[in-house]
């Protein structure tokens, strides 16, 4: 999963957004922020929503959102919450997570993507959108060669755009791997005459602790990093370009989350600066870290906040600063949540105060 940002004419600038949003108060005068939509639910298990912007119009953009299920599905949501069951695409073999990206070359045109991996096939899926027309026929095959218990299971997933020549690449990650520094694979994806997508795997990177696993990734396109969520360790960051090597930049947040820290998400706040947020999947919240860093390390990523909300033990997330419609004015920031649905939050209801920064 990562940020989504657009240059449109209605984007808007968010230094003068003013803290506010419903909330309710607990025993504890905790604050819990509500969504001011929640989506029709799904027939099984909901688990990473992704945000697709039409450039044309943005108050007919799209929530892509998984259905984890041997009869799984990846949901479309419109803004109100409502499914779109023209672009929903079912009968998937439990797809976890999902990611957007945009102006992949096929021929003499570009189309959007979403990407998904199913479990139960090793296979990346790939569909255009808006229609979400499946264009990998059938699917791609992934960690090939792999033959560890689970090495093969699909679960995260997160694409980056190289700003230097568009080429699109996806990160993919599985339920379990190996500890040597290779458990994601990134693939460079590119067109065929045919107009289908292929897939080239391009690097093995990324350490994992051996603790839990692996699921959410995230990219910063503007800034070149991928996150993800080595669960019960931390967060840890890398450089998303497979040409810029596979040191690891950071690891932070490895004592602040009650159990497992899961979704990512990024905000662009513009000038490279903004936030990361991350899922503290059993304490129901979400902790903000700051996105550039400090002055003296731009890899050290201070916890700025931490938010409740009313998601129940979330699993992905995704964040936009873009000007939807009148309700999201200043950008959305959609959840999971284990009753089968996803969440819209106002972006000013999630950020605050960290927006005037």
């Amino acid at each position: 999963m990562k940020k989504i940002t657009l240059n449109i004419a209605l984007a808007v600038s968010l230094t003068m957004v003013a803290c506010g949003g419903a909330k309710e108060k607990t025993a504890l005068d905790t604050d819990i922020i509500k969504p001011v939509v929640t989506t029709e639910a799904t027939l099984h298990d909901t688990d990473d929503p992704a945000i697709w912007v039409n450039p044309n119009d943005p108050a007919q953009s799209m929530i892509i959102g998984t259905d984890k299920d041997v009869d799984g599905a990846l949901y479309a949501f419109d803004l109100n919450g409502k499914v779109i069951e023209e672009r929903t695409v079912r009968g998937l073999k439990r797809p976890n997570n999902v990611d957007i990206e945009y102006g992949l070359v096929i021929g003499n045109d570009t189309v959007d993507i979403a990407v998904t991996g199913e479990r139960f096939t090793h296979n990346m899926r790939v569909f255009a959108l808006p229609e979400m027309k499946p264009i990998d026929n059938g699917g791609i095959p992934v960690f090939e060669g792999e033959e560890g218990a689970e090495f093969r299971d699909l679960m995260g997933v997160a694409l980056y755009k190289r700003p230097s020549d568009g080429a699109i690449f996806a990160i993919m990650g599985r339920k379990t791997g190996p500890v040597d520094g290779t458990y994601l694979w990134q693939y460079l994806l590119e067109g065929t005459a045919e107009g289908t997508v292929k897939a080239t795997l391009v690097r093995k990177f990324g350490y994992f602790s051996g603790v839990k696993e692996i699921e959410a990734i995230a990219v910063d396109n503007e800034l070149g990093f991928v996150y993800y969520s080595d669960e019960n360790v931390g967060v840890k960051k890398y450089y998303a370009d497979p040409e810029m090597g596979n040191k690891e930049l950071a690891l932070f947040g490895k004592s602040t989350f009650l159990d497992d820290n899961e979704g990512i998400s990024i905000f662009d706040a513009g000038n490279g600066k903004g936030f990361i947020l991350v899922s503290d999947q059993q304490a129901n919240q979400f902790q903000i870290f700051s996105r550039e860093g400090t002055a003296d390390n731009p890899h050290q990523h201070e916890l700025l906040k931490t938010i409740k909300v009313s998601t129940n033990e979330s699993d992905g997330s995704e964040i936009s600063n873009v000007a939807f419609n009148d309700t999201f004015k200043h950008g959305i920031f959609v959840a999971m949540s284990d009753n089968r649905t996803f969440q819209y939050y106002k972006v000013e209801d999630i950020l605050g105060e960290l927006l005037k920064k």
